[in-house]
């Protein structure tokens, strides 16, 4: 992707895989909350996080769920019935990538995650 704005910095990480948790609301909220503490990243609203209940088809249905951050925000989808979910790290401030995807791994109860950061 081209900079078009070199003076802003921005970085995002996507990470996607299969969780062997139990995923309620609670737990996304821990994810957040934990997550923002590992990284430094402050959290300056509440968490904000739809169940998709029973619309749709049935492979879609689990969670949407947003936090703000100062620096940006930390966006979760969750496909339930699958047990597969994907996550944003979107910010301006920097972070360790790597850092990020190990405690990804540790909270989801995963080996095997996909990513890309840019």
């Amino acid at each position: 992707m081209k900079n078009l704005a070199p003076s802003i910095t921005r970085q995002r990480l996507v990470v996607e895989g299969f969780f062997n948790i139990k995923m309620d609301k609670a737990k996304i909220r821990q994810f957040f909350n934990e997550i923002a503490k590992e990284l430094d990243l402050r959290i300056y609203g509440n968490p904000t996080i739809h169940a998709t209940g029973k619309t749709g088809k049935a492979i879609n249905q689990g969670f949407d769920a947003f936090v703000p951050l100062i620096d940006s925000g930390i966006a979760l989808y969750v496909w339930g019935n699958a047990k597969f979910f994907s996550t944003v790290i979107y910010t301006c401030k920097r972070f360790d990538n790597k850092k990020a995807i190990r405690f990804i791994k540790k909270f989801f109860k995963t080996q095997k995650v996909a990513y890309e950061r840019f």
